[in-house]
């Protein structure tokens, strides 16, 4: 009895596993053809739709099978999968190299406050041609880790593409080229894919409770998620630590949520780069990578001498 009811639930869990990638294509297909439906957010209703669908099952099947039809065509055309590698790294080293320099813009706007400050003793910053924007300069002080939080967030897959994040080595560099790259694969899969995911679904929610009234929940089926549509309001996070510190805090939620996505589009990228070196040879390592080239004196110090 109990190991037949045990059979039946194993059954009965792979038949919905392959429902739902069946489903994935009529999914997408529909979203493409009704973007009104969950774009259009001056209807109460599309913006609950969003909200729902953006961390739903069914986001999460259409997610996972259309990079998984990636790989199966990559096993048919494998130079198609290198040119996906290539261009989803040339997009994570782009959007790294470019909010890198958010350091920069830190460095110097606080460099702008002390001056300010000390110089002028003025309690706020005017910037802006014809129209100023000023704010008091608590605000721009708060701003400061905003940048911080984009060289973090926008930067870190950047940083795992050029092998920057450090790793503790215990078996790895005593392995032959293909186990490394076996282990490459497991590691995406199993840790990476399943870490963005759970990510993903708490940060999504918490994100949207810092924007709109009633407060949406994770555990919210979608018919609930519309019923509440009706009273809806936008309540977007404004408050900071300072009565005339930094408003926008909302934002720093959005930049997690960027984060995980390109953390998971990483993983995959990941995977299928350790799949075609394992298939191709050790020849193949780092092929077609697009890593920075340190010049003559830039070499970072690997500890420092006293």
């Amino acid at each position: 009895m109990d190991e037949s009811a045990a059979g039946g639930g194993v059954f009965a869990g792979i038949g919905w596993v392959l429902q739902n990638f069946a489903m994935a294509f009529w999914n997408l297909g529909y979203a493409i053809t009704h973007p009104a439906s969950w774009l259009d957010w001056s209807d109460k209703t599309a913006v609950m739709r969003f909200v729902y669908y953006g961390a739903s099952v069914e986001f999460f099947f259409v997610a996972f099978t259309f990079f998984l039809v990636i790989f199966l065509v990559g096993l048919w055309k494998r130079q198609f999968l290198w040119n996906v590698v290539i261009g989803l790294e040339f997009m994570g080293n782009w959007i790294g190299r470019f909010f890198a320099w958010a350091g920069l813009v830190m460095v110097l706007q606080q460099v702008i406050i002390v001056f300010i400050q000390r110089i002028f003793a003025r309690p706020d910053i005017m910037i802006g041609f014809g129209i100023p924007v000023g704010f008091d300069v608590s605000w721009w002080g708060e701003e400061l880790k905003l940048y911080n939080a984009m060289v973090v967030a926008l930067c870190l897959t950047y940083t795992f593409i050029q092998g920057g994040h450090v790793r503790v080595d215990l078996v790895y560099s005593a392995i032959s080229f293909r186990a490394k790259r076996v282990i490459d694969m497991v590691g995406s899969l199993i840790f990476m894919i399943p870490m963005a995911v759970l990510l993903w679904l708490y940060t999504w929610f918490f994100l949207w409770r810092g924007l709109i009234v009633p407060n949406p929940s994770a555990s919210n089926k979608l018919e609930q998620l519309l019923a509440k549509a009706r009273i809806m309001k936008w309540n977007v996070e404004t408050i900071g630590p300072s009565p005339n510190g930094f408003n926008a805090y909302f934002l720093f939620k959005v930049l997690m949520v960027v984060m995980i996505g390109l953390i998971f589009i990483q993983a995959w990228t990941f995977f299928y780069r350790s799949f075609l070196e394992w298939v191709e040879g050790e020849e193949s390592e780092g092929k077609y990578a697009d890593n920075d080239v340190l010049e003559v004196g830039e070499e970072p110090y690997d500890h420092a001498e006293f």
